[in-house]
């Protein structure tokens, strides 16, 4: 399967016009307004994730944050925490889990399995909904096509305290379920927004799930998104009722026991 998977995402080289932006920390109010609803998931002493205020109580985020990058145990929810719009030690709003739920099908080991990046979904709920208005979370949308451009918000190893915001990257290749991006990422940023804008307004189309490198190039991995969300969104409302949301050869480089950081060596 993983050689199957590994063939399947051939890179496609980006036409010579596409251009990426740099990353830019978003240090103030200013800076991050409208992306307040991105936050950084601190996960005890195990490190941090990125995730995304999808509804007043729903984080999304990546499946494998949820588990103990040394011991593959989940991790306790009470150990969570989601701090929404971080800038410089002070966040917009903190809150607890009271849930987290990982798509059904997603296994969390050792092995370079590019296969679960297609699952890589999870979803917390919180203990208490963020209402703020200066907090709106952030819809999702259909997966993005092949070429079109994309962005990414997310926390880093070397950015921690504050997000940083590349406005534009683009999906370089794809399959069903997975998708090659030339967004930059680095440890911490698992489980942060993949967005394309329409009509001025940010989507979630992806979350990041990896970063990786094709034919010497650095990309990021992330699950088409729509499919799998579904399907943890059923899982997570079995007890809560009803939510409506708000709108080449690929190598892989982080490590599931990489130092600092939380992300995932699928």
């Amino acid at each position: 399967m993983r050689f199957a998977l590994i063939a399947l995402l051939a890179l496609v080289s980006l036409p010579a016009s596409a251009q990426q932006s740099p990353l830019v920390s978003m240090q103030t109010g200013d800076d991050a307004k409208g992306w307040n609803a991105v936050g950084r998931l601190n996960l005890s002493d195990r490190g941090f994730c990125t995730g995304t205020l999808i509804t007043p109580d729903l984080v999304l985020t990546a499946a494998h944050c949820l588990f103990d990058k040394e011991t593959g145990a989940r991790i306790e929810v009470r150990d969570i925490e989601f701090l929404a719009g971080l800038r410089n030690g002070r966040a917009e709003a903190y809150r607890g889990v009271a849930r987290a739920v990982a798509h059904p099908d997603y296994v969390y080991s050792g092995a370079d399995e590019i296969s679960r990046t297609a699952f890589d979904v999870a979803l917390l709920q919180l203990d208490q909904p963020i209402r703020q208005p200066s907090i709106q979370p952030i819809a999702t949308g259909a997966p993005p096509l092949l070429g079109d451009e994309v962005g990414v918000v997310s926390y880093a190893q070397d950015r921690a305290e504050a997000p940083s915001l590349q406005q534009i990257c683009h999906v370089i290749d794809s399959s069903r379920a997975i998708l090659v991006l030339s967004c930059n990422v680095d440890f911490g940023s698992s489980g942060a927004p993949i967005f394309t804008v329409k009509t001025g307004v940010p989507q979630i189309v992806s979350v990041v799930s990896a970063k990786a490198e094709a034919d010497g190039q650095k990309v990021s991995l992330g699950t088409t998104l729509e499919s799998p969300l579904a399907v943890v969104m059923a899982e997570i409302t079995k007890d809560i009722g009803a939510v409506a949301l708000s709108g080449a050869k690929v190598n892989i480089l982080s490590g599931g026991k990489a130092s600092g950081a939380k992300f995932v060596k699928p």
